[in-house]
């Protein structure tokens, strides 16, 4: 396996490739994203450790839309048991993805102690525990830096872990060894990556407006919000379908492994 430097037009690239893998299987998508969506929600009501084991759970979730993506490219419809694909390939598998999912819920858990240095841990709390909260809270300096120190610490963890599941799952890459080389691949595809972030905010952006619109032909201000939720599942859905794309262009399988 080798790195690949790709352009940075291939970010856009990998947006239209989610798209069109999405729109080829719109129901399966949806539905596995549904279904993560609701495993997490009912993790979230056991205090603390709910939300943590749901941390735990992305790694082998991602490898679950990886599998999906290849399969609905394949013309073939991907069922939910694809979700688990990273517990059946043995205990080895599950194992060392169990080690990454504990992994990442540390890297989550360091961007929030981070941002506990600025407001005491009024944003770690409503992330980990939910709940309202005012908004004079939330428009307070204290809360926005500790938001913007999270997201800091946050986006070096993301990179470490965009291309982990798929290099522990495929390519019996150790579950450290795979975080810097995901890290790598994300770092050196640094403006790919930009590309695809600027692209699928457009497309987020570009779904929520023409939600409004919609609301205001009818002249429903609440059909606007009955609306825009589910909207923005489905292009969460679809985001997700992309996620296997930025992986096989940045990564050649037909190579050695990395040294």
């Amino acid at each position: 396996m080798k790195l690949v430097i790709v352009p940075a037009r291939a970010g856009a690239t990998w947006v239209k490739l989610g798209l069109r893998t999405f729109f080829r299987q719109p129901l399966a998508f949806t539905g596995l994203f549904l279904i993560f969506v609701a495993l997490v929600s009912l993790l979230s009501a056991i205090p603390w450790i709910g939300n943590i084991l749901g941390l735990a759970l992305m790694p082998p979730i991602t490898l679950g839309f990886f599998v999906a993506s290849r399969q609905a490219a394949q013309g073939r419809f991907p069922m939910p048991t694809v979700l688990l694909s990273a517990f059946r390939s043995g205990p080895q598998h599950a194992r060392n993805m169990a080690v990454l999912g504990a992994l990442y819920a540390v890297g989550v858990l360091l961007a929030l102690a981070v941002s506990a240095s600025a407001d005491g841990g009024t944003f770690a709390r409503m992330y980990l525990l939910g709940g309202d909260i005012d908004m004079a809270t939330m428009q307070s300096p204290e809360f926005e830096l500790a938001a913007l120190l999270a997201m800091g610490v946050y986006m070096p963890v993301s990179m470490m872990f965009w291309h982990a599941p798929a290099l522990v799952q495929w390519h019996a890459v150790s579950p450290v060894k795979s975080l810097f080389f995901s890290l790598m691949g994300c770092w050196r595809n640094i403006r790919a990556f930009t590309v695809y972030t600027v692209v699928w905010f457009g497309v987020f952006m570009g779904v929520a407006l023409l939600v409004a619109f919609v609301g205001m032909l009818l002249g429903s201000e609440d059909g606007v919000g009955v609306l825009l939720f589910p909207a923005l599942l489905v292009t969460a859905a679809a985001f997700f379908a992309s996620i296997l794309f930025s992986f096989e262009a940045c990564f050649d399988a037909t190579e050695v492994v990395l040294a």
